[in-house]
């Protein structure tokens, strides 16, 4: 027979008894009044006394704190509007003496037959013993999320280095130092077989005579160097005993642990770094893996910003060798010329300027000029290639403007030029050939941005410029023309010619820019060199990524003297172009000298010698005016070609067409004749001037 057991008088337990022992109460919240039962292990789970609760759950607010009700109220709604039938959260009370303690509830959701919730029945526990035991996998875990978080934000912030600096300010800062947990930097770099300290930290750490030291010496930097292997000093007591020297040195400090990691890249050494700890005991073996993996990333950034300013380096004296070495003295003018590399990289190398002395300027007080050609330019692409080609086209178009061929001519020839280099590279320009003696500047644009002048009185305008197609496209498609388009430049008004880097930004538009760009021009400085530095201040200011060209151009003179100036033009045969820029300069040439009654004569009768000299020679022709000095003032018209021929008079008929031009020289001119001038000739008039 089986034995008899004998089994507790209160076995089985009671469900009140089961749920107090393992510190669980039940609750039932009634929505229509608000009321809430709670039983004895309840309000044993909230350390609440039965007085002190009056069947509102208002009453618990001494016991959970504002922002775990309100978190709670929310849960709860959410459950009741979302036709839940269950919900279930981890809330905190405040215990009795103040400490904070992990607690759990679980409802019910109890509905009518419309769906509507009226009543929820649950229990709350005690959750510290269960959250206790998973406290020490939630830490590891939190450890390897923070660990996880500094690699990330290292890396992050790393990744925008584009200079050694830029790796130093990313790793230095307050924000970094954060992140690697340390209060001091100290980062050197292996030059010629020494050692360059770079950065140290904190403020007022640097030793004397360590700014050079040798790989050999005794310092914890050149040991990680000269082994390849990091060095974890876990105490201060390790550092004295391991470089006394240093650490006498450094031991007002506080220093308690140093980590010094070599900075590897391509298996070489380039470098090493020091993180100086205080209050910190020792280093784990996850942390000593975490810094030898962030020196891995180091040592990368660091390498590609050293290879970046190598590159920067070498492109910028290209570019520099490139763009002119001085800017020659105009009579009659002003100019200020500035370049700005871009910020870092191979970000350089398409933009310049020049300015060009050309022929037949005006001779005023034995000073020789008047007369200039002023360049602005952008070849595409921003690497030594661009820089390259960038020098290549300026020398050429520098010596098609010194020739003495006209504006549109110029720029034809360079984008043919330019062209058959067999590059890939297109450039857009604008050239201006100025008479500052007469305020004539003729213009021509090669796709690029219209220039901008800065009137006498502060204003600023755009100068709509006529244009073609950019330098090289031109030749590729077979169209070469353009245009030229004049302007006369006013006694102390200004001509800015710059690259698009000047006006270009990130997200906006370039008329926004070149709004933006008068706008400063209004506003600054009348002086013109100030005016340019204001202009490149706000460039490095912005930064960016494209470099960028400036050319300031102000004529400073009145009228030239009444005793006399001089204006060369040379024309060449077939250039229509050519022809149009010399009647430019015949018109302004007279209104500038004072010669107004007569303007019209002298520019008929200038034309007319001009279109002779092409018609019947084969070479080109070179207009002179000057105003010959003496009590009667004379303007003299000088037309010189190569060809031997003396002009004749014929007779026209009565519907002829040539015939005429001697006898309307004859009838106009005060005075006319033709001089031998070496293998050709030399048609001149004069007129007086009243």
């Amino acid at each position: 027979m089986p034995s008899t057991v004998s089994l507790p008088d209160d076995w089985p337990a009671h469900p009140d008894r089961s749920l107090a022992l393992n510190r669980m109460g039940s609750f039932d919240w009634d929505l229509a009044t608000g009321l809430m039962h709670l039983d004895a292990a309840a309000l044993d789970v909230f350390d609440t006394a039965p007085e002190e609760y009056d069947g509102r759950p208002e009453s618990l607010s001494p016991r959970v704190p504002a922002a775990e009700a309100t978190r709670l109220d929310a849960l709860v709604s959410s459950a009741l509007k979302s036709r839940e039938d269950t919900y279930g959260a981890y809330f905190r009370i405040r215990c009795r003496d103040g400490l904070l303690r992990w607690t759990h509830t679980q409802g019910r959701v109890m509905r009518g037959p419309d769906g509507r919730p009226y009543r929820i029945i649950g229990i709350v526990r005690d959750a510290t013993e269960e959250l206790s035991h998973s406290a020490e996998r939630l830490g590891l875990d939190e450890e390897r999320r923070r660990q996880t978080s500094v690699v990330e934000s290292t890396t992050a912030a790393l990744a925008h280095a584009r200079t050694v600096q830029d790796v130093i300010d990313a790793l230095g800062d307050a924000h970094g130092l954060e992140r690697l947990g340390s209060m001091g930097m100290v980062m050197g770099l292996v030059e010629a077989g020494r050692i360059h300290l770079v950065a140290e930290g904190p403020v007022g750490s640097f030793v004397p005579g360590t700014r050079y030291t040798r790989i050999d010496e005794p310092y914890p930097m050149s040991e990680v160097v000269r082994s390849l292997q990091p060095r974890f000093l876990d105490s201060a007591q390790e550092f004295a005993q391991g470089y006394p020297g240093l650490w006498a040195k450094i031991s007002s400090m506080h220093i308690s642990a140093a980590a010094y990691l070599p900075l590897i890249a391509q298996a070489r050494p380039i470098g090493a770094i020091g993180l100086l700890y205080q209050d910190k005991d020792g280093f784990t073996q996850d942390e000593r893996n975490l810094l030898v993996a962030l020196g891995s990333s180091i040592a990368q950034s660091l390498q590609r910003a050293m290879l970046l300013e190598q590159e920067h380096d070498l492109a910028e004296g290209l570019q520099q060798a490139m763009l002119p070495r001085r800017i020659p003295p105009v009579p009659g003018g002003q100019i200020a010329v500035r370049y700005r590399s871009a910020r870092m990289g191979q970000d350089i190398g398409g933009d310049w300027y020049d300015v060009i002395p050309l022929p037949g300027g005006s001779q005023t007080g034995g000073r020789a000029g008047g007369r200039v050609g002023a360049v602005i330019g952008d070849v595409q692409g921003h690497d030594t290639h661009a820089a390259a080609v960038m020098g290549q086209l300026r020398i050429v178009l520098r010596a098609y403007a010194a020739e003495g061929h006209s504006p549109g001519t110029v720029m034809a020839r360079a984008s043919v030029f330019l062209h058959e280099l067999d590059t890939d590279r297109f450039a857009t320009c604008t050239y201006v050939e100025a008479d500052l003696s007469t305020g004539v500047l003729q213009l021509v644009r090669a796709g690029h941005i219209d220039p901008l002048l800065r009137t006498r009185d502060g204003d600023c305008r755009r100068i709509p410029v006529r244009g073609g197609m950019p330098l090289g496209l031109s030749a590729e498609f077979g169209r070469l023309e353009y245009p030229v388009t004049t302007v006369e430049l006013d006694p102390g008004e200004t001509l800015l010619l710059c690259t698009d880097g000047l006006v270009e930004q990130p997200g906006a538009d370039l008329d926004d820019g070149i709004q933006l760009l008068a706008g400063l021009i209004r506003s600054g400085p009348a002086d013109l060199q100030l005016l340019a530095d204001r202009l490149c201040g706000v460039v490095d200011e912005r930064g960016g990524d494209d470099d960028m060209a400036l050319l300031l151009l102000r004529r400073d003179i009145e009228d030239l003297p009444r005793g006399g100036g001089r204006l060369q033009q040379h024309v060449a045969p077939g250039d229509p172009e050519a022809l149009v820029a010399a009647r430019h300069m015949i018109g302004a040439a007279v209104r500038a000298w004072g010669a107004r009654e007569r303007a019209d004569e002298i520019e008929l009768v200038a034309d007319e010698l001009i279109v002779n000299a092409l018609m019947h020679t084969d070479g080109p022709a070179i207009v002179t005016l000057r105003v010959l000095p003496g009590a009667e003032r004379r303007l003299r018209v000088e037309v010189e070609d190569r060809s031997s021929a003396l002009p004749r008079r014929r007779e026209a008929g009565d519907s002829g067409v040539s015939g005429r031009g001697l006898m309307l020289v004859d009838r106009l001119a005060d005075d006319w004749g033709v001089e031998p001038r070496g293998s050709g000739k030399c048609v001149w008039c004069e007129f007086v001037m009243v």
